[in-house]
């Protein structure tokens, strides 16, 4: 998983504290205790999103709405590939079908460029005559 460098500062910030407490057994980057001797699995950890969630204001927290949210936030912004990437799909069509609810319904943008492109031509080919 790719971390963005302001939470990879936050894990290695948080990883210090911990070793300053407890020295780790293992390397998992989830686990049930501070040693880290085993690693959470997705339904411990999505409890535990869970109980946190409504502390946070987010109602039925888990992981899979944090992987919805995280796609649909990807999607939203044109980055159908990278959400594609995250989340594992071997065809972008699949990603598609899944979050074509997050992809902009509009297109004023491109319709303005358009426009602008026209009148551009339109305005050249006038001033040439």
């Amino acid at each position: 998983m790719t971390l963005g460098s302001g939470t990879a500062d936050m894990l290695r910030r948080h990883f210090s504290a911990w070793a300053a407490r407890v020295a780790p057994e293992g390397d998992w980057l989830f686990s049930p205790s501070p040693r880290r001797p085993a690693h959470l699995t997705a339904g411990a950890l999505s409890r535990r999103l869970s109980c946190l969630g409504p502390a946070a204001g987010v109602e039925h927290a888990g992981l899979h709405r944090l992987r919805h949210g995280l796609a649909t936030y990807l999607v939203d912004r044109g980055r159908l590939l990278k959400a594609q990437a995250r989340l594992g799909h071997a065809d972008p069509a699949t990603t598609l079908r899944r979050y074509s609810h997050a992809t902009p319904l509009d297109d004023t943008d491109v319709a303005d460029q358009l426009d602008r492109l026209l009148n551009d031509l339109a305005q050249s080919t006038d001033h040439s005559e």
